[in-house]
C-alpha cells in the first residue's frame, strides 16, 4: 500500500528556509500522537503462515521481507530524510510475534492508560483481536519464556518489580550499533549480498554445520533484499510526487530524495545527504525488524565526518544545509515510537526509544575526534528540542576546551542533553570485559548510559534487580509487605538478627537469591530469543557474523559481552542500612522488631522514630561512614554477578543505571529504615535519594565516584539537578566544567544534569500544552516532561535542586 502526506494548503510554499523547515517538522511532529498501526503485525502474519515449516531464521528474514513490501510509504511535507514505521507520522508498531497475551489483555483501553497511551482504529482494533492475535496464542517468545521459567524464578521476575526482566520476552531484544565505517558504507546491501552468496559457493552442504551457514547466509540476502526495495518504493514515490509538484524547488528535493533512495542502501553512500539517508534507512529498517529500544546510531561524528569534508571540498554542500540535514534526522530519530505494555512503560517511561548517539572522545589510535559535526551535533539538539536521538558525550583530559564549553552550554539550556561520560573509564569498562584496547577505545554509548561497540553482541539491560526489596526482605523473613507473599530466602527474621553483622549477612542473603533467580530469567529468555528470534539483518553489519557464519544469537559477533543486571534503589538499600546500624545498634533508640512494625505500618503511629530515622546521614553528602555501605554493596554485587556465565560462557556483569525503573520498584518496596514511606518511588542509578543529597553537587559526585566504576561494565549514572541561576554567567559554565572534570579525575563514569526550578515543573504540570517542548532528565534518558504520569513528574521534582556549586 501506499499513502501520500496530506495535500498542502492553497498558497502554502513547500520549500523553506531550514529553520522553517525544521519549526514545520517539529510542529508536525507535536500535532502527531502515537498510534497503533498494525501493519507490521499483519505482514509478519501472512509471512509465518506461509512459512510454517522453515527454519527459523529464515521466518524471520521473510517476515521482515514482507514487511519492506507492505509497509506504507509516506513522504511527508518538508522532509528531506524519508522513511515511516508505519501509515502514521509516530507509528507504534505491533509485534504479536513477541508476544500477544499483553496486547489481549490491555489493547481495549491502551489509549487511556497513565503512562505512554497509544491511540487505535476502530479496524484496526477488530482485525488485531479478531484475527491476527489468535494465530499467535502458543506460539509467541512470551508463551515460550513462560512455559520454561521455573516457577520459583517465576513468583520473583514476572511483574513483582523485585526482579523484572519482561522487556526480554514481550519485546525484542535491541541493544545493536550498526558498523557504518566498517561494514554498511564500505559495502553497501548489494555488496553484503555478495558476499553472503560467495560463501554459499564455498559451502559443502554434506556438512551439518555448512546446512546452518547456508541458512544464515541466505537469511541475510533475504533482509538485504527487502531493505533495498524499501527504499526503491520510496524512489518511485518521490518522483511520483516530484511529478506533481507545481513548485520547482520542492521538485528539485523530491528528485534529490528519489535519487538518494536507489542509491542507498544497496550501495554505499556518495554523499552526506545520501549517507545520513542510508543511517536513516538502516536506523527504520531495525525499527520494523524488531519491536526494541536501544538502536543506536554509534559515533555519528566519527563515520560521517568523512562525507562531509569530502563534500565541503568539493563545494557540494555548506555548513547551513549539512545541519539542516542532521537536523531533520533528529526529527525522524523521534517518531519512531515503541509499543510497549503497561509494565514496560512504567519501567521506560516517555516513549523513549533509547537511540544513542555519541560524539567526541578519542579515536581508536588515542588521539582527539572531534570535529565540526561533533558542535553541529550538540546544536541540533539544542535547536530542534526533541527527545531523540539519546545524545552522549565523551570527554577526555584531552579534549578541547572549547568543546567542554559547547557541552556545558547545552547543558544550560535545560534539555537533560547531553548525558556526559568519562571516556577513559569507558574504555577501561570494555577492556575489561574482553575488546582489544584499539576496540575499547573506539566505543559508543548503548541506551541510557551503557559502553558499546559496533563489534559486539551484548544485552545491556537483561534484568532490573530491586537492591532495596533485599533489606524489607531481611525484616519480614523473605516475605513481601505489601501482599505477605513469600518471594525470597528465609534468614530468619528480626528475632535472630542479634548485631549489625548478622543484618547485613542476611542482607547479602536476600541479594545472592534474586541475582540467582535474574540470572535464571535471563538464561531462559537467551535460550528462547536464539531458538526463536535470530537476527540476520542485524548480523549482517555486526562484525563477526559473516566471517563465522553465525547469527548473533549463535554467538557470531566478533565480541560477546555477558548480560547486564541493573541494579536499582542503591542509595535507599545504603541508607537503609546505615539507618538500621545507627538507631538499633549505635545508638540503640529501637530494636529491630519495633522498627519493623513501624515499617509495617508504614510509620503510622511511629513519627518520632521516623524523624530519627530521616536524621540518619544519608549516602550523597560525602560522608565516609555511610559511603562505604555504597563500596561494599556494589563490589558485592558484581562479584557475585560475574561468577554466572551465559549461554555463550560469557560472565554476567552489573550496572547501577536507570531509566524510569526505579517508579515501579518504589511501588514493589514497602516503607524503608532510611525514613522513606511505602511506594515512595526509590533512586534512578547511583545517584543520591531525592531529596537527602543536602549538602552541594561537590559532596553528591564524591560520594558516587567512591562507587568502582571502572568494574560496571554496564554503565553508572548520576543525575545532578541544578538551579538555572547557576549557570547564567560565563563563571557559571566555568565552574560547571571544572566540576565535570575533577568528577571524572575521580574514575567516575557518567554525569547528567537538570536545570530547571521547581516553579517551571509545577506549571508544566498545571498547563501542559504550554510547556509541550519542555525536556527533563528522566534518568538516563531525556523525555517530555509533558509526556509523562504525574507519578514520574513528582519524582523529578522532588530532587534537589542545587543553587551553588
Amino acid at each position: 500500500m501506499t499513502s501520500v502526506a496530506k495535500k498542502k494548503k492553497a498558497g502554502e510554499a513547500s520549500v523553506l528556509p531550514a529553520g522553517d523547515r525544521i519549526g514545520r517538522l517539529r510542529e508536525a511532529y507535536d500535532q502527531a500522537d502515537p498510534h497503533v498501526c498494525i501493519v507490521r503485525a499483519r505482514s509478519v502474519t501472512e509471512s509465518y503462515a506461509e512459512n510454517p515449516g522453515a527454519p527459523a531464521i529464515l521466518q524471520k528474514a521473510r517476515a521482515f521481507g514482507n514487511i519492506c513490501k507492505r509497509i506504507p510509504v509516506t513522504i511527508f511535507d518538508h522532509e528531506l530524510i524519508v522513511g515511516s514505521s508505519g501509515t502514521f507520522r509516530r507509528s507504534a508498531g505491533v509485534s504479536p510475534d513477541i508476544s500477544w497475551q499483553w496486547i489481549e489483555e490491555e489493547i481495549g483501553s491502551i489509549d487511556r492508560r497513565d503512562q505512554d497511551p497509544y491511540a487505535i482504529n476502530g479496524e484496526d482494533l477488530r482485525e488485531l483481536v479478531d484475527d491476527i492475535l489468535p494465530f499467535w496464542k502458543g506460539k509467541s517468545i512470551e508463551d515460550a519464556f513462560l512455559a520454561r521459567l521455573p516457577a520459583e524464578t517465576a513468583a520473583i521476575a514476572v511483574d513483582t518489580g523485585i526482579v523484572d526482566n519482561d522487556s526480554k520476552w514481550r519485546c525484542a531484544v535491541g541493544e545493536i550499533t550498526p558498523d557504518y565505517q566498517d561494514i554498511v558504507f564500505v559495502k553497501g546491501f548489494n555488496g553484503i549480498i555478495a558476499d553472503a552468496r560467495q560463501r554459499i559457493a564455498d559451502l559443502d552442504m554434506t556438512i551439518p554445520e555448512d546446512i546452518e551457514k547456508s541458512n544464515f547466509y541466505h537469511a541475510v540476502i533475504v533482509c538485504a533484499r527487502g531493505i533495498i526495495h524499501l527504499n526503491e518504493r520510496y524512489a518511485r514515490q518521490a518522483e511520483q510526487m516530484a511529478f506533481q509538484e507545481p513548485d520547482g524547488r520542492r521538485k528539485k528535493e523530491l528528485l534529490a530524495i528519489a535519487h538518494n533512495c536507489r542509491q542507498v542502501p544497496g550501495n554505499p553512500p556518495e554523499t552526506f545527504w545520501e549517507a545520513i539517508q542510508m543511517l536513516w534507512t538502516v536506523q527504520l529498517g531495525n525499527s520494523l525488524f524488531e519491536n526494541a529500544v536501544a538502536l543506536n546510531i554509534g559515533r555519528f561524528d566519527q563515520f560521517m565526518h568523512p562525507f562531509y569534508a569530502r563534500d565541503m571540498e568539493a563545494g557540494g554542500i555548506t555548513r547551513e544545509k549539512a545541519q539542516e540535514l542532521i537536523d531533520c534526522l533528529w526529527v525522524k530519530l523521534s517518531e519512531w515510537i515503541w509499543f510497549v505494555s503497561k509494565n514496560t512503560a512504567s519501567y521506560f517511561a516517555g516513549y523513549n526509544a533509547f537511540q544513542n548517539l555519541t560524539v567526541g572522545g578519542r579515536k581508536d589510535d588515542g588521539t582527539d575526534g572531534t570535529n565540526d559535526l561533533t558542535y553541529m551535533c550538540l546544536q541540533a539538539t539544542g535547536r530542534v528540542k526533541l527527545h531523540q536521538p539519546g545524545l552522549s558525550v565523551r570527554v577526555h583530559p584531552g579534549c578541547p576546551h572549547q568543546f567542554l564549553m559547547r557541552v556545558c552550554e547545552l547543558v544550560r539550556e535545560g534539555t537533560g542533553f547531553p548525558a556526559i561520560h568519562n571516556d577513559r573509564i569507558g574504555t577501561q569498562m570494555l577492556t575489561g570485559v574482553g575488546l582489544s584496547p584499539q576496540d575499547a577505545m573506539d566505543w559508543s554509548n548503548c541506551g541510557c548510559v551503557v559502553p558499546h561497540s559496533r563489534k559486539i553482541s551484548e544485552w545491556t539491560s537483561a534484568c532490573n534487580i530491586n537492591l532495596a526489596a533485599g533489606v524489607e526482605f531481611v525484616l519480614t523473613n523473605g516475605r513481601r509487605r505489601s501482599d505477605g507473599r513469600s518471594l525470597a530466602v528465609a534468614t530468619g527474621g528480626t528475632a535472630v538478627l542479634k548485631d549489625f553483622e548478622a543484618v547485613m549477612d542476611a542482607y547479602l542473603e536476600q541479594l545472592k537469591h534474586m541475582i540467582k533467580h535474574a540470572v535464571i530469567a535471563t538464561l531462559v529468555a537467551q535460550q528462547v530469543q536464539a531458538e526463536r528470534a535470530p537476527r540476520p539483518f542485524f548480523s549482517s553489519f555486526t562484525d563477526g557474523c559473516m566471517q563465522s557464519g553465525r547469527d548473533l544469537v549463535h554467538g557470531g559477533a566478533r565480541y560477546h559481552v555477558g548480560p547486564v543486571l541493573t541494579g536499582i534503589g542503591i542509595a535507599d538499600t545504603v541508607n537503609s542500612l546505615a539507618a538500621i546500624k545507627r538507631l538499633v545498634f549505635d545508638r540503640r533508640l529501637t530494636d529491630l522488631k519495633t522498627l519493623d512494625e513501624a515499617l509495617d505500618r508504614n510509620w503510622e503511629g511511629f513519627e518520632d522514630l521516623r524523624r530519627q530515622a530521616l536524621a540518619c546521614p544519608k549516602f550523597g553528602n560525602d560522608d565516609d561512614d555511610v559511603d562505604r555501605f555504597a563500596i561494599d554493596i556494589s563490589n558485592f554485587y558484581h562479584q557475585e554477578i560475574n561468577r554466572y556465565t551465559d549461554r555463550y560462557g560469557s560472565p554476567f556483569n552489573s550496572a547501577f543505571m536507570g531509566i524510569s525503573n526505579y517508579i515501579p520498584a518504589g511501588k514493589a518496596v514497602g516503607a524503608t529504615p532510611c525514613g522513606r514511606r511505602s511506594g515512595d518511588p526509590l533512586t534512578e542509578g547511583c545517584s543520591p535519594h531525592a531529596g537527602t543529597d543536602v549538602t552541594s553537587p561537590t559532596a553528591a559526585m564524591r560520594s558516587t565516584a567512591k562507587i568502582n566504576h571502572g568494574r560496571h561494565a554496564g554503565g553508572t549514572l548520576l543525575n545532578i539537578k541544578l538551579a538555572p541561576d547557576t549557570l547564567k554567567t560565563q563563571g557559571g559554565l566555568n565552574q560547571l566544567a571544572a566540576l565535570i572534570r575533577g568528577y571524572f579525575e575521580l574514575d567516575a563514569f557518567h554525569v547528567q544534569f537538570n536545570v530547571f526550578d521547581r516553579k517551571t515543573l509545577l506549571a508544566a504540570q498545571a498547563h501542559p500544552d504550554q510547556y509541550r517542548h519542555l525536556l527533563v532528565r528522566v534518568a538516563g534518558y531525556s523525555a517530555r516532561f509533558v509526556t509523562l504520569s504525574r507519578e514520574v513528574q513528582d519524582a523529578i521534582i522532588q530532587r534537589t535542586s542545587y543553587a551553588a556549586m
